[in-house]
């Protein structure tokens, strides 16, 4: 399975925090990464959006369908997220846009299989793939980015 954890571009400071939208450094971030993951993405991808309003306009940037997941909103465990997806079993590989410290919290736990915290840029990637190899599974960390590196 593969599992793309994207973190929402740059937002807004207001609030409520689900209505905070994308700044207009934010829409040209996830123009950005959206461009550079466009041709890489399996055909099959599922992408999953936090119902924030920042998340759901990062995921727009793709140009492709999504699904609002509640499940992924801010505040969401790790575990709430891999459920989400069903790693590492699920038929089709997923891209989730959502928050931190969540998406810092699913590296680390796919990373080490520890609790923790890592750093995920605004707009920033985590692409992941599982794979078995003599009975035990293997994570496989495929890449890093960042809008500002690309």
């Amino acid at each position: 399975m593969e599992l793309i954890l994207w973190r929402h571009a740059e937002a807004d400071d207001s609030s409520p925090d689900l209505e905070r939208e994308l700044t207009g450094r934010g829409r040209k971030q996830a123009a950005r990464m959206a461009d550079w993951l466009n041709p890489r993405l399996p055909q099959d991808i599922r992408v999953l959006a936090s119902p924030a309003a920042r998340a759901l306009q990062t995921a727009q940037a793709l140009g492709r369908y999504y699904d609002q997941v509640p499940a992924l909103a801010p505040g969401a465990s790790a575990e709430d997220v891999l459920a989400a997806v069903g790693w590492p079993d699920a038929p089709y590989p997923v891209l989730i846009v959502g928050h931190q410290p969540t998406l810092g919290q699913v590296a680390m736990q796919l990373l080490t299989g520890q609790a923790g915290d890592l750093a995920v840029k605004k707009c920033g990637i985590w692409w992941f793939q599982s794979r078995e190899r003599t009975g035990q599974l293997q994570v496989v960390l495929r890449t890093v980015a960042a809008p500002d590196w690309l």
